[in-house]
């Protein structure tokens, strides 16, 4: 019996503190796996947060990159119309203005190493006003081309005209100048019943004709103007006297000088004679001669009347020595 008891009451010595060792085991291991567990939360978590900045990353690379590719296509537009619009600056220079404007914003922000979603934003937006302003520059490049178009196409029939308008005028001119000539030539006056009486002047004033080369004191030279188309006014008659010498005579009264004649250049006139003209009527022209210096010699004097640079009449007169009591 006491042996049974003995073995009963026997127990290990430390028995009393297994649960309580137990317990702060369990406790460590739970800190340890949750310790694990949270490292391994945390871990994954700041691996999804480097993720996520990668993909924003990415993103904002990948759209700075599209509105570099817009804006450069915007450019590449822009260039297209260089020439164009060079040409037209006059007429364009407000747009491009605006459009200089806008291109310095979009490149400050592209510039930027780290700009930002709001900025990219803003430079496209900036980007569409642009095209948009782009796309109005082309259609009134468009117009502006058209309406110089045109304006070629009316300068070159105007041109044209003015060319044709010139020749024509031309033309008319050489036409009219022709026409002035032959009328001017048709208008020359025609001389007719020309006369020419020498005459001697008696002591008492009497006069009596007479062709004693001596006693001729003056030559009367009367002669008939007309022509129907010839205007109203005042022409000079241009009279050349040739003595028997062959030489132009000159009057006592002075008035001689040169004249030009269409055929035979200049010559020396005797007398110069102022007639009124009216068109279509005849008139009668009448003037004495009396030569300077000497008197009349023997032999033929001719006289010639000249008007418009034409001879238009001449007459002649014999003179004679005379006999014994002429």
């Amino acid at each position: 019996m006491s042996t049974t008891n003995f073995e009963t009451e026997t127990m290990p010595a430390n028995s009393s503190n297994s649960p309580y060792k137990n317990i702060v085991i369990g406790v460590l291991a739970a800190c340890v796996i949750g310790l694990g567990a949270y490292t391994v939360v945390d871990k994954n978590k700041s691996t999804e947060q480097i993720q996520q900045k990668e993909v924003q990353i990415a993103k904002v690379v990948d759209e700075k990159s599209d509105v570099q590719n817009n804006f450069d296509a915007s450019l590449a537009r822009l260039d297209s119309m260089a020439t164009v619009t060079k040409s037209m600056e006059g007429k364009l220079t407000e747009k491009s203005s605006e459009i200089a404007k806008v291109k310095a914003e979009i490149r400050s922000i592209l510039n930027k190493k780290n700009a930002t979603a709001a900025e990219l934003g803003r430079a496209k937006k900036l980007i569409a006003d642009l095209n948009g302003k782009i796309t109005g520059m082309e259609a009134d490049i468009a117009r502006l081309t058209d309406e110089n178009k045109v304006l070629n196409e009316d300068k070159v029939v105007l041109t044209k005209d003015k060319e044709k308008l010139t020749q024509d005028l031309v033309t008319t001119t050489t036409a009219k100048q022709e026409l002035d000539k032959k009328v001017d030539i048709a208008s020359t006056l025609n001389a007719s019943n020309i006369i020419v009486k020498p005459i001697n002047v008696k002591g008492n004033g009497k006069e009596k004709e007479t062709t004693v080369a001596k006693r001729i004191d003056k030559l009367l030279i009367s002669f008939d103007v007309n022509n129907r188309i010839a205007a109203n006014g005042t022409t000079d008659l241009f009279v050349l006297v040739t003595g028997p010498d062959g030489k132009t005579m000159q009057t006592s009264v002075g008035g001689n000088g040169t004249f030009t004649t269409r055929e035979e250049g200049e010559k020396s006139f005797t007398a110069k004679v102022p007639v009124e003209l009216e068109t279509a009527k005849k008139k009668n022209v009448a003037f004495a001669f009396v030569p300077g210096g000497n008197s009349f010699q023997m032999g033929s004097y001719k006289v010639q009347i000249y008007q418009n640079g034409f001879l238009i009449g001449e007459g002649t007169t014999q003179l004679k020595k005379g006999g014994l009591f002429s």
